[in-house]
């Protein structure tokens, strides 16, 4: 006799079984292989529309002569191929309409909304424009270019907000806080201050990394004559230019225009363009676009049902699921095809999976083989997402030329980000000595280097100088002025000048991929803020007025740009390179780092030495034999040489030296 209650197990296993079996059947059959989601234009003009939507029951297109109110001009069913995909073919005397989505699910209208590859939308991002962004460009775009690379590390990242570099009323730019602001030539302040793009031109970087320009959520598109401010990381449509931005949100044609104005200006200065992206969470959660139009296909959840939540932001994607692993390609595809981007910053990408960044990564390549694509390895919390399927840095080797911020070697010079008062190496703490090192070899293994607890990373977790990231402040977290104010209150305003320019000294000449953020050449303040995301212009914007009250220090930073971009050893391409050319040398303070930089393949018969004093006192130090000449003090950078030494040199407290020698 079989045994009922073994006998209702096996069933409830078999029914589960067959659920499991039944939901992987549904969920394969509703991928959607081809690559024609959103809105084409076919050869006769009209136009095709496909969305993905696999539980949808009905999807209407509502169409309106403008971008905000207005009745219904036309209303038009799409048909369901039984694939989860929704599609109707547009006549083109729609074209310059907007319009929007309508999805019935469970027999619920949602909200109407743009469909989620939405590339040109209006005011405020809630209607979607009949046309296609390749009609609209500035004159000699199709000429326009990348930017060639032969490696990362040749990168010089300026890391901005399109609003702060403009906004100041004394900036002399026209166009305040828009795209075409940040290019106008010839700007100045009433004293005769460079402002703007001139400005960003002198400093000698290779790229732009703008925070978020796609269309995010906080800024309300119909009051701009009141003065609003946000970063950005809360997407609302992420194929779309943000509007506050233009000079015309309602109208999606000009913002598209003038984005390309932007990329084409700095491109014809040789300056590359990368674009900040927040794949990881949407800036609304229940009523967000992507959960109009497919609800619960691009989330990831808790066992409970509710959002999972590693943005801290109240949702997070779910990558690692196939359309929306296609949606994140196609996406970063269409910006890179469309806009001629350089790269791509990824906003907390170890929320993303290993394989969907690496599909990125060779997405994007495949179009710009020069393309720079970095992020954050870490999350805001924890999510569903198996700790070693993440894009995490610890797993950087995994990724394919993939890079990672080295939050080891900022926290090393300045002190741990969120303790305001605690010191790092520039600063006096002698007890990082270990994590300048490795923040200088960029993370990759080298045999001088014995990983301890000062250090954050267990492992030397990049597999080359090009996945690391070498900074130590952006726009989270205090400037790198305002935290030594913080943390050295005492210190006289020289002394924090010493060691803000020696923090960036460190970031200039360590390997990897250099990172800077906007207005740390001149000890951009914050008035000590540390979040800024949603303050006033007040506190934001860039004072103009500091590089000339701290000229002397936007110099220094201009001539460690020149000096990286002139010599590759301090850009090595390679781990072998590393471990084979730099070598430690044995100094007797706790708070010295020195090496040497020989053997470098492109400059076989230039050796450099390095040294780093982080004391507040000066500190004598042996230098490796023969003559050298001192092309970087505490005070200057002259690549022509300031004097030269030998033997025996003192370093003065908080500063740097850098030196060649000639075999």
């Amino acid at each position: 006799m079989i045994n009922k209650s073994l006998f209702f197990s096996l069933m409830m296993i078999v029914s589960l079984v067959s659920c499991q079996k039944e939901e992987s059947i549904m969920e394969e059959n509703n991928i959607y292989n081809g690559h024609d989601l959103g809105l084409t234009q076919l050869e006769n003009g009209n136009y095709s529309i496909k969305v993905w939507s696999p539980k949808a029951e009905k999807m209407v297109l509502n169409f309106y002569e403008a971008d905000l109110g207005g009745d219904i001009i036309h209303s038009e069913e799409l048909k369901n191929d039984n694939n989860g995909i929704w599609t109707s073919n547009i006549d083109k005397k729609y074209e310059d309409k907007y319009f929007a989505v309508k999805t019935t699910v469970n027999g619920t209208e949602k909200k109407e909304v743009p469909e989620p590859y939405a590339k040109m939308v209006g005011t405020n991002g809630e209607r979607q424009l009949l046309n296609i962004p390749s009609k609209t460009a500035p004159k000699g775009w199709a000429n326009d270019k990348y930017v060639k690379l032969e490696s990362q590390t040749d990168a010089i990242i300026y890391e901005l907000h399109v609003r702060d570099l403009s906004i100041h009323p004394e900036s002399g730019i026209k166009h305040k806080g828009k795209f075409i602001g940040l290019i106008e030539k010839g700007t100045k302040t009433e004293s005769g201050v460079m402002t703007g793009f001139d400005y960003i031109k002198s400093l000698g970087i290779t790229h732009i990394h703008l925070l978020p320009s796609f269309d995010h959520r906080s800024i309300d598109e119909t009051k701009l004559d009141v003065p609003q401010f946000n970063w950005g990381y809360d997407p609302l449509n992420y194929n779309s230019v943000e509007g506050s931005y233009s000079t015309n949100p309602a109208d999606a044609k000009q913002r598209i225009l003038e984005f390309k104005q932007l990329v084409q200006a700095f491109h014809n200065e040789g300056i590359g363009v990368i674009l900040d992206v927040v794949y990881n969470h949407t800036g609304l959660t229940k009523d967000s676009y992507l959960e109009q139009i497919a609800p619960g296909e691009y989330y990831r959840f808790r066992e409970d049902g509710s959002f999972s939540d590693a943005s801290a932001c109240g949702n997070e994607t779910a990558s690692e699921r196939p359309m929306i692993r296609k949606f994140i390609t196609e996406s970063v595809a269409y910006w890179t095809k469309e806009f001629h981007l350089d790269g791509f910053r990824f906003d907390l990408m170890a929320i993303h999976d290993i394989e969907t960044m690496n599909e990125v990564a060779k997405t994007v390549r495949a179009i710009n083989p020069s393309a720079l694509i970095y992020g954050e390895g870490w999350t805001a919390g924890d999510s569903p997402l198996p700790y070693e399927k993440r894009a995490l840095k610890d797993h950087a080797a995994q990724m394919d030329n993939i890079a990672v911020f080295s939050d080891d070697i900022r926290d090393g010079l300045k002190g741990y980000v969120f303790d305001h008062h605690a010191r790092g190496f520039v600063s006096g703490l002698d007890t990082v000595q270990t994590i300048i090192k490795f923040g200088t070899v960029a993370s990759v293994e080298h045999p001088q280097i014995q990983l301890t607890n000062d250090v954050y990373a267990k492992k030397f977790y990049a597999a080359n100088p090009q996945q690391t990231v070498s900074y130590v402040s952006c726009h989270d977290n205090n400037t790198l002025w305002d935290r030594l104010v913080l943390s050295m209150p005492n210190a006289t305003e020289k002394e924090k000048e010493q060691m803000h320019k020696l923090a960036l000294a460190s970031v200039l000449t360590s390997q990897g991929v250099a990172f800077l953020h906007a207005g740390s050449e001149m000890c951009r303040t914050k008035d000590g803020e540390h979040n800024s995301y949603n303050l006033p212009d007040e506190i934001n914007q860039f004072d103009y007025q500091r590089t000339k009250d701290k000229a002397h220090i936007v110099e220094y930073v201009k001539g460690l740009i020149a000096l990286r971009k002139a010599n590759p050893a301090f850009r090595l391409r390679t781990a072998a390179e590393i471990k084979n050319c730099i070598n430690f040398e044995e100094v007797s303070s706790p708070n010295v780092v020195a090496y040497t930089i020989d053997n470098i393949e492109k400059q076989k018969n230039i050796k450099f030495y390095v040294a780093m004093n982080g004391d507040d006192k000066n500190q004598n130090i042996q230098l490796p034999d023969g003559s050298w000449k001192v092309l970087v003090d505490s005070e200057k950078v002259n690549l022509k040489g300031i004097k030269d030494v030998q033997n025996k040199i003192s370093l003065e407290k908080q500063s740097i030296l850098v030196a060649i020698q000639k075999k």
